[in-house]
């Protein structure tokens, strides 16, 4: 899963947030963990399912997520964390806290249940949370022109009662006006803001995936000639804050860096089966152990249930 195309979208949001936030994404935004310190190294530990992975490989890959970070575990069905966010921002709430939560969803998302009971929800309960929609046009290959014949998401904000605004997704500065802004204003009122970056996913939507099925070569190009990365390289190069030579040097370096972590990533075991049911309760429940000893016992007694990389203890 990439975020090629949503780059500004999610660094311009993550850099007005502040690390007491709390915050729920989707798959595209790798941006706002690297923002908040989520290494490339931990990415790779997660996406091998090593024991070093924060879920210790009993998640998919992508589906990060960091304690420290204030960062919840991305959920595979889509939506689920708009109403999570709003029941952690409530909680931010009764706490006192100047802190909101924020989270990230997509268009075609916003056509789940869970994105209407969520907004109804913080609008009722005056909760602090920022409702940070990537509007890319596509849900894998459903264009947008099929999730609604509104006014897009932002227009559903005020019919809640939601301050909502859009705003360039293309554009980092313009997302991090927007919301800061909206930051400011959740965390002051104690209520929710809906944001509407519009963006273009410039990639497939994953590696399984050929987006040239469903949509036009002619289309793919007219939105990567505005491709956030160049519009903002070129803001730091007019501006004498950039040069061609640093910019070549830094894919390098981080080219390198990528590779680093996967080769050691990849050179790390995988968590014991006894793992797999660990880490929900303090001092594991008697069914819990039943479970365990018989998926132990199972695996002793068929060898090839288990993968040989797994070890059996």
């Amino acid at each position: 899963m990439t975020s090629a195309g949503e780059e500004a979208t999610a660094v311009g949001s993550a850099a007005a947030l502040t690390l007491e936030d709390t915050v729920f994404t989707q798959y595209r935004e790798h941006g706002v963990m690297m923002w908040r310190g989520y290494t490339i190294q931990q990415m790779a530990h997660q996406c091998y399912g090593n024991i070093l992975g924060h879920g210790k490989g009993r998640q998919m890959p992508i589906h990060y997520g960091s304690k420290e970070l204030n960062f919840h575990t991305i959920s595979s069905p889509l939506a689920t964390q708009l109403p999570h966010a709003v029941g952690a921002a409530y909680a931010l709430k009764l706490e006192g806290k100047q802190a909101c939560a924020a989270v990230y969803f997509g268009e075609g998302a916003a056509s789940e249940g869970d994105f209407h009971a969520a907004v109804n929800f913080a609008s009722t309960l005056s909760a602090p949370v920022l409702f940070i929609c990537r509007n890319n046009g596509w849900a894998i290959s459903t264009p947008s022109t099929e999730q609604y014949r509104g006014d897009g998401i932002a227009g559903r904000g005020p019919s809640y009662g939601i301050a909502s605004i859009r705003v360039d997704g293309g554009d980092a500065r313009a997302v991090y006006n927007a919301t800061a802004e909206a930051r400011k204003i959740a965390v002051a009122n104690s209520c929710p803001v809906l944001i509407e970056a519009m963006s273009y996913r410039s990639g497939h939507h994953s590696t399984s995936d050929d987006s040239s099925r469903y949509r036009t070569a002619d289309e793919m190009n007219r939105w990567r000639a505005r491709d956030p990365v160049m519009r903002f390289q070129n803001l730091l190069l007019a501006n004498d804050w950039w040069d061609q030579q640093q910019e070549k040097d830094l894919r390098l370096s981080l080219r390198k860096e990528v590779l680093k972590a996967l080769e050691a990533a990849q050179k790390e075991p995988k968590a014991p089966l006894s793992a797999m049911f660990a880490d929900v309760y303090k001092e594991m429940p008697w069914h819990l152990r039943e479970q365990m000893e018989e998926a132990m016992a199972h695996v002793k007694a068929h060898p090839e249930a288990c993968p040989s990389d797994i070890p059996v203890r």
